[in-house]
């Protein structure tokens, strides 16, 4: 990699003490050299209105649509709710997919992991999340996958991620994420 990579990494949830958002605070530490990873907080995006397109669009989502249009790639780690994207989710993707030929996902590429406390690892979910990078013609990062299952014992009390075989997946996938916008430049 020759210029650093800014990563803008996104939570599906927004829940306090949620896993995927400590997976996206493990990443920024996991990062290879020459990539940063900055988190931005979907709690703080309003609900979409196509009301607001355009001049009355609100600063947050201006500033979110800016950070999306300027990263080199997006991460996202989501859980799975009723084996889809949780609602966050798919409304900042509705915020961020704006512009007609000009949206900031348009050829976005996209790594995506997923923390859940069962044993599906947000496989329906990404999957989800898939067709919608179809639909917005963001270009996704198919392998390495990552669907993190039982958190509870790969995450402290303090949202630390503590388990060597996700940090090493994560390490992993982060590289292979580097290569992909590499090799779509």
């Amino acid at each position: 990699m020759t210029d650093t990579l800014r990563i803008l990494g996104i939570s599906g949830s927004i829940r306090a003490g949620s896993y995927n958002r400590s997976a996206l605070r493990a990443s920024a530490g996991l990062a290879p050299e020459g990539m940063d990873i900055d988190i931005f907080d979907l709690a703080r995006l309003p609900m979409y209105n196509g009301d607001l397109d355009g001049e009355a669009t609100p600063p947050v989502v201006r500033d979110f649509q800016s950070r999306v249009r300027t990263a080199d790639g997006l991460l996202v780690a989501t859980p799975e709710y009723l084996h889809s994207i949780p609602g966050v989710l798919k409304n900042a993707l509705d915020w961020a997919s704006r512009g007609g030929d000009n949206s900031p996902l348009l050829g976005k590429p996209i790594a995506m992991m997923g923390c859940v406390t069962g044993a599906s690892g947000s496989r329906w979910g990404q999957y989800h999340l898939r067709q919608i990078c179809h639909a917005t013609d963001m270009l996704p990062l198919n392998r390495p996958e990552i669907y993190v299952t039982d958190v509870r014992n790969k995450f402290d009390d303090a949202g630390n991620l503590t388990d060597e075989s996700t940090r090493q997946a994560i390490r992993e996938l982060l590289g292979a994420f580097g290569l992909w916008i590499e090799r779509l430049r």
